[in-house]
């Protein structure tokens, strides 16, 4: 999982945007509540970065 989350991080992608959790077939209310958490965190993360431009991105890069 620490791997993941620094190739996602090397891609310009906000670590929040990766959750992994373990969730039984028989646990459906659970993974309700697990989606429908992940999904107001991706909402009010916004768009993902990798939808700016090149050169917004040059921008930020230049910027930093």
């Amino acid at each position: 999982m620490t791997f993941l989350k620094q190739l996602i991080a090397f891609s310009g992608i906000e670590g929040e945007r990766l959750r992994f959790k373990w969730i039984s077939a028989a646990e459906g209310p659970e993974f309700a509540i697990e989606m429908n958490d992940f999904v107001k965190t991706i909402q009010e993360l916004g768009p993902s970065p990798l939808n700016k431009s090149v050169k917004e991105r040059q921008k930020e890069q230049q910027a930093a």
